[in-house]
């Protein structure tokens, strides 16, 4: 099969490797499209290894077909999903969303997984309450602004232009701030402060993030790409009997991602067949170009997800 292997040197090369081999419990999906993440870029630059056991291949989600059944369906992977074969564990896939082309579904069920299992799951994230996304035009935070409006959440978010500004409104922002011009803590304390919030950047924005939270608060911390350390506030964090969470979704073993891809199954699945909630695609890139396409999430400023098509388009 065809695959993009990591070098040493820390490139992504195309390569003929043998199919992987299902172990008892998995099945074997002929993959028609792959998401790119952020976890792929840190993989392929050394910052991220894959968990034991798991495939060295960068790629966390794919869409395909099941050897066995020839169903339509998207898995959620530890790695791998850069090839044209994957082996899954049977509780990490879902039938593919209806009406969906399976191109576009391969940047569906981590990103869906990811924005249940810490603002519904975690975060407890209801109706009325303000949730604050930060990162609002990237692959996670398009969504999660979309679900916690379905919610009845009121939804603040950051990003980076004042074009990007226009773009999360319309995905049901009501606050959007352009991070670069704006004293983000400053307007979010003034909108009220947040019940939950989304983090990516880590360490450097945690002081931050507790000033924005209100009583009861709950910072859920998904990523670090500002860096792994931060100050704590931890005298304001008491007095507002708020919570830290910090969460991945990778390393979990199957029996929780199963857990969590059912209530992602049961409370997003219908958004997607009804159009309530869509998954932006920003571009679609060869396998071969996977290079090309995590450039785009490197240099940033790219609404939604970006997509790597593996076999020919399903008709």
């Amino acid at each position: 099969m065809r695959a993009m292997t990591i070098t040493e040197d820390h490139r992504l090369e195309l390569a003929e490797l043998p199919e992987p081999v299902a172990a008892p419990g998995e099945v074997l999906i002929d993959v028609v499209a792959a998401g790119v993440n952020r976890a792929d870029v840190a993989q392929t630059a050394g910052k991220y290894p894959p968990p034991p056991g798991a495939s060295e291949l960068p790629g966390l989600e794919v869409s395909g077909r099941r050897r066995d059944t020839g169903e339509a369906v998207v898995a959620l992977l530890a790695g791998g999903g850069y090839a044209e074969v994957v082996a899954v564990p049977e509780g990490q896939l879902l039938p593919a969303p209806e009406n969906m082309d399976l191109t576009d579904a391969a940047g569906v069920v981590e990103v869906c997984a990811t924005v249940v299992s810490n603002l519904v799951l975690e975060g407890g994230l209801a109706d009325g309450q303000t949730v604050l996304i930060h990162g609002g035009t990237g692959g996670i935070g398009t969504v999660a602004i979309q679900i916690a409006r379905q919610l009845g959440a009121r939804v603040m978010t950051t990003v980076g232009s004042d074009e990007a500004i226009t773009q999360v409104r319309e995905l049901g922002a009501d606050h959007a701030w352009n991070r670069h011009t704006t004293d983000v803590p400053d307007a979010a304390r003034e909108a009220g402060g947040a019940d939950v919030i989304l983090d990516i950047v880590g360490g450097p924005a945690l002081a931050d993030n507790v000033t924005m939270l209100r009583e009861h608060g709950r910072l859920i911390i998904i990523g670090t790409l500002g860096g792994a350390s931060g100050e704590l506030p931890v005298g304001m964090l008491m007095g507002k009997r708020a919570r830290v969470i910090g969460t991945t979704l990778r390393s979990r073993p199957t029996e929780s991602k199963r857990e969590i891809l059912q209530r992602t199954r049961e409370l997003v699945w219908p958004m997607l067949a009804d159009g309530t909630v869509s998954v932006p695609i920003h571009a679609t890139f060869e396998l071969e170009e996977a290079a090309a396409a995590q450039n785009v999430l490197r240099e940033g400023g790219h609404l939604g997800k970006v997509i790597l098509q593996v076999a020919a388009r399903d008709a």
